[in-house]
């Protein structure tokens, strides 16, 4: 898996992280440094390209909620508390769709992933890159 960064400024300035490769139990952590990293660094506004994620895991959806819960300043769950992690999820997802970050061209298998668990009603989703940047 490879990780790369983006600053777009639009009507606010916006970060674009894109994933190459799985997003798995051997590389989720990863995701969540980069987003602990970029928050950081001042970024509040984060769209998470998934163009070229052909799988991604539990874990990987553990990271994306860990991502959203940065962005919005709060502390994430530890990971490796297992099923709290995903209780935690469960709750937030209840909460509505956050805004601080957005889901960019989910591909098939990563899409299934979303819908099985819900996750993806915790997102807004987008299959234009201009579309999503200017939601912001």
């Amino acid at each position: 898996m490879q990780i790369t960064v983006d600053q777009i400024q639009s009507r606010v300035p916006v970060t674009v992280l894109a994933i190459h490769g799985d997003i798995d139990a051997s590389n989720y952590e990863q995701v969540i440094a980069k987003g602990r990293e970029l928050y950081a660094a001042g970024a509040r506004h984060l769209l998470l390209d998934l163009s070229d994620v052909p799988f991604m895991g539990s874990s990987g959806v553990v990271a994306l909620h860990s991502i959203a819960l940065l962005m919005r300043g709060e502390t994430p769950p530890n990971p490796e508390a297992g099923w709290q992690a995903f209780h935690a999820i469960d709750h937030a997802r209840a909460g509505g769709v956050q805004q601080q970050v957005k889901l960019l061209n989910p591909q098939p298998k990563v899409s299934r992933t979303l819908q099985i668990t819900s996750i993806g009603d915790f997102f807004e989703i987008y299959t234009d890159k201009q579309a999503a940047i200017a939601s912001f």
